[in-house]
């Protein structure tokens, strides 16, 4: 490609750059450029043979014609994305103000204070600053630019309306105070307004920035959203398992072109070692949908293993499907990555440490902390439910082993759980599908939850499973009937209370003389009655089971003689079945039961 100068004279020139030759006149340019002068010194004379090349120049023949325009005054005009290559390709050919007053040094560096004062030109003018690297950076250019958006994050008041095509290098700063008529104001709103402008950025120098808003003090927060919307935006295998939300699915969709695996890991690297280390920095979604995203492109295991401290200690807050992370190891035992889960909630375990220390003393605080109304669950409890209810998904995969299994339920202490049906439940499913476990086995992995802590669903169940070894049968009749005669035992001394305050009522009625009486506890003594009725109803449903299961096991007596009890006569059902008003259980009576049943156990 050849460029000619239509100045009516022939040219003496020739400038190589690349596939471009530009046909000038020496004197415009040797009067503006030390460099020039100095190299067209050593060209011959010769018409055809005065060819001077410049490999070198930085912003290339895009640049070098601007250059010529501004040694020729033609009339140029800057803006944000060729004031970066000019300045540059000035600083090449050295065309300071000894060459000139007013050269293009200073009138590139003019403009470029003059762009850093708004936030879109700003972006532009470093983005175009990769196109002339080295030398952006030895003239600090840069760093420049990313000092200045940084300061506009930090101080919202200082972002202003973009230059656009901007003033002509004869235009001040000042004369461009007002664009299009208009008062510049203050264009951002919210505290992740830069979020998408800075996501436009090549990672090099988007590192630059997070780290510069870092050193600038803004807050954790935002530096891990943009963080997390520069991840969507720039991973597709990472966007793919996390919900974006859906004002800003539009925006997430990169243009560019898929990078490749390799980029995208060497990206959620550099992402997760930017984050900052603060807990509950970014969304636990979003940090297990990293994990899934490190897993499946062999991300370096620091990386993998900070994820997972990330997340262990804001394992309250994930959700049982980000959970289930797919094995893709070499081995791939299983079909979920159950290792992986239990590096996280040792790490939970670790962070709860000292909450774990203060509450075991006192465990009976705890639970009511937890079971109350108007408290929400603590985040023990929490991870608590989230791991029977990860035991539940796993425990149907056979290549699941015992030790595993038990490993990752053993974790969490029993004081945390108000009940144990979350964990029967998954006991129950594994225990089905693993039908090949001998009696001890089945009786090791029962020891994990307490019969004492199923609701009555869950024992009723429990009493009928033929996958329970008989020893855990037994317990869980047990300590029903316990609970049975407690319940029954605080019933007649409630109604002890009730006929009390029934004849307390009376005398005082009969004091009064306008006849009315204020409160009628006889209709809350009936419900205890009936109350009473049904839960020895309930236990004779549970003993006739029991008692049919025995019998098909060779009987009451041989079963109870194993077991170290003796057979004690008891009246028939007609008598147990008509209730005692005053009958009270005494406390020698219960604690011999309690002991026969930790016997049992």
């Amino acid at each position: 490609m050849q460029k000619l100068c239509s100045t009516g004279l022939p040219s003496d020139i020739i400038i190589e750059i690349g596939d471009t030759s530009f046909h000038l006149h020496k004197f415009p340019l040797i009067s503006r450029s030390r460099e020039l002068e100095s190299l067209m010194r050593e060209v011959p004379c010769e018409p055809d043979k005065s060819v001077l090349e410049l490999p070198g120049l930085p912003g290339g023949a895009k640049a070098f014609l601007h250059v010529v325009k501004f040694c020729y005054g033609v009339k140029m005009e800057l803006n944000a994305s060729n004031v970066v290559g000019l300045r540059c390709a000035a600083e090449y050919l050295q065309m300071s103000e000894n060459y000139g007053e007013g050269n293009l040094i200073m009138q590139t560096e003019k403009f470029l204070n003059h762009v850093f004062g708004y936030w879109t030109d700003t972006l532009i003018a470093l983005k175009t600053c990769e196109e002339v690297l080295p030398m952006a950076e030895e003239l600090h250019i840069a760093s420049r630019s990313i000092n200045s958006l940084v300061q506009k994050v930090a101080d919202q008041s200082l972002v202003n309306l973009p230059v656009s095509s901007g003033p002509s290098v004869a235009q001040s700063p000042e004369d461009a105070e007002v664009w299009n008529g208009i008062s510049l104001t203050p264009k951002a709103s919210g505290e992740d307004w830069w979020f998408d402008d800075v996501s436009s950025l090549s990672l090099p120098l988007y590192k630059r920035f997070i780290r510069g808003a870092s050193a600038r003090n803004i807050k954790p927060k935002r530096i891990a959203g943009s963080l997390v919307y520069y991840a969507k935006k720039h991973i597709p295998l990472l966007g793919s398992q996390t919900n974006s939300q859906s004002g800003n699915s539009s925006s997430l969709k990169s243009s560019l072109s898929t990078p490749s695996e390799a980029d995208q890991r060497n990206l959620i690297q550099e992402i997760v070692e930017l984050l900052p280390n603060e807990k509950d920095i970014a969304p636990t979604k979003f940090l297990l949908g990293c994990l899934r995203t490190a897993m499946a492109l062999y991300a370096s295991s620091s990386c993998c293993s900070s994820l997972e401290k990330r997340i262990g200690s804001q394992l309250d807050e994930a959700y049982l499907e980000d959970l289930l992370i797919p094995n893709i190891g070499f081995s791939m035992e299983t079909i979920h990555d159950i290792d992986c889960v239990q590096r996280m909630l040792d790490h939970f375990m670790i962070v709860e440490h000292d909450l774990i220390d203060t509450t075991s003393n006192d465990i009976e605080e705890e639970e009511r902390r937890i079971v109350g109304s108007s408290q929400p669950l603590s985040p023990m409890a929490k991870v608590a439910n989230l791991i029977d209810s990860y035991l539940a998904e796993v425990a149907p995969d056979v290549n699941v082993k015992l030790p595993k299994f038990q490993s990752l339920a053993a974790v969490i202490p029993d004081h945390v759980r108000t009940l144990d049906d979350g964990l029967y439940r998954a006991i129950d499913i594994y225990l089905k599908n693993h039908h090949w476990l001998t009696d001890s086995e089945k009786e090791q992995i029962c020891r994990l939850m307490n019969c004492q802590k199923l609701s009555l669903e869950a024992s009723t169940h429990a009493a009928q499973n033929e996958r329970l070894p008989l020893r855990v049968v037994v317990q869980v009749l047990f300590f029903e009937q316990l609970k049975l005669r407690t319940s029954v035992a605080g019933w007649f001394f409630a109604s002890d209370n009730v006929e009390n305050s029934q004849n307390m009522n009376a005398n005082l009625s009969l004091m009064r003389n306008d006849g009315s009486i204020p409160h009628n506890p006889v209709v809350a003594f009936d419900n205890m009655k009936e109350r009473v009725a049904e839960l020895e109803k309930e236990y004779l449903s549970m003993k006739h089971d029991l008692e049919k299961m025995m019998k098909s096991k060779g009987g009451w007596n041989m079963f109870l003689r194993k077991l170290g009890w003796k057979l004690v006569p008891k009246p028939s059902n007609a008598n147990v079945s008509k209730p005692c008003r005053k009958s009270k259980i005494s406390p020698a009576t219960t604690a011999q039961m309690e002991e026969k049943a930790m016997q049992v156990k």
